[in-house]
């Protein structure tokens, strides 16, 4: 939806949600749905153009998150929630499994531990598997031992963010692009943001939603009134994928983290075409070039899994970059989701540091956003995690 039509005439809006990304079109149709007036600014040509486009498109079942965490509160309704909303709008998906795998002997008993913990979590439907076990399923892998997550599995990002746009206008909001905010202030009247581009306006608004992703941080500090001390700093965690001749997997494959600390996996789209990756890089800006050379990496780690794989398969596909709000020497963050009660600053919810899994969590994301703001929603808020 490129055309402005006459939004820059308006002075007021009820709620404004910043970033047009997954996890931004999710909580502006929770709103909308909820009978909010929303407007979606977005500062680029296209929706999601930055990390939610540029992932692995995976719906986690919610395997990983540490107890007590935002992460975990939201799972496991994230991923029967969009797989429910993606049966009903027709998006694109598939359930086709994961195998979590020990790749070495020592990491046996550590993959056990895993699967119980997941399970105390309350995923019931996880599988260990023998190294035969695993190959009948997946010939090609090798391990020392695995778990099967039957209910993990893949989304058309794309397809999803269209229908969350969709749902936006037909509850009467709009998603505005190239319509960048370069700042704004609290004020009694509401929230006065200065939007940029083509044609520069002011709005004031009842309600902000920062869903800007990377920009989240910078736009939080470019509000005057906002506790600077309360915005996290922001990092940049580069990550590449490489693809591969041939299809020889067709479930996602996880290793367990090794020495070297690369989380490079198997992912797997919904045309069955097999990528590899992430890797680990820290950059300072955007930029999402891949570097042949980063491949040597990759086919020793891809080996210690696939020792079949072949010199000269793997081939440059995609980067994208996490937003992090902690750095390479600090503990991994969880989700911060800061509403009024956090900063003090009315009907000002701020989402900073939503990487991996906001695409399966999008939909419980924006029941978070909309108890915040003392909608009817189902999913209570986590006070512990979202001030973490």
């Amino acid at each position: 939806m490129d055309d402005k039509g006459d939004w820059h005439s308006m002075e007021t809006a009820d709620c404004i949600v910043v970033g047009a990304g997954v996890v931004g079109l999710a909580v502006g149709r929770t709103l909308a749905a909820a009978g909010r007036e929303v407007l979606v600014l977005e500062a680029e040509p296209h929706i999601g153009e930055h990390t939610s486009s540029r992932n692995s498109e995976v719906v986690h079942a919610g395997l990983y998150y540490k107890k007590g965490t935002l992460r975990q509160h939201l799972f496991p309704r994230a991923p029967r929630l969009l797989y429910a909303y993606c049966a009903e709008h027709g998006v694109p998906h598939k359930r086709l499994g994961k195998l979590v795998v020990a790749r070495r002997p020592e990491e046996v008993e550590a993959l056990r531990h895993h699967m119980a913990h997941a399970a105390a979590a309350g995923l019931d439907d996880l599988q260990w598997l023998t190294p035969d076990q695993a190959r009948e399923l997946e010939p090609n892998l090798f391990c020392h031992a695995a778990y099967l997550s039957p209910s993990s599995g893949i989304v058309d990002s794309h397809a999803l963010m269209l229908a969350y746009q969709g749902e936006i206008e037909h509850h009467g909001g709009r998603v505005v692009l190239r319509a960048p905010v370069i700042g704004g202030e609290v004020t009694a009247q509401g929230i006065r943001l200065d939007v940029g581009g083509a044609e520069p306006t002011t709005l004031i608004c009842r309600t902000l939603i920062n869903c800007a992703g990377h920009g989240a941080p910078p736009l939080a500090r470019a509000i005057a009134g906002m506790p600077i001390h309360k915005v996290p700093r922001g990092y940049f965690r580069r990550g590449v994928y490489f693809s591969v001749t041939g299809r020889p997997f067709k479930r996602l494959i996880y290793p367990m983290h090794g020495p070297s600390g690369m989380d490079i996996h198997a992912v797997i789209d919904l045309a069955g075409n097999v990528r590899f990756g992430p890797d680990v890089e820290w950059v300072d800006r955007l930029d999402y070039a891949v570097d042949p050379k980063r491949a040597d990496a990759f086919y020793r780690a891809v080996r210690t899994f696939y020792p079949d794989l072949a010199d000269g398969a793997l081939a440059p596909a995609y980067a994208g970059i996490r937003p992090k709000i902690t750095g390479p020497d600090e503990a991994a963050a969880d989700f911060m989701i800061q509403g009024p009660d956090d900063h003090g600053v009315p009907y000002l919810v701020n989402l900073f540091g939503i990487e991996s899994p906001g695409l399966t969590s999008s939909l419980a994301i924006g029941e978070y956003v909309a108890t915040m703001l003392g909608l009817n929603a189902p999913m209570p808020r986590l006070a512990a995690a979202a001030t973490a």
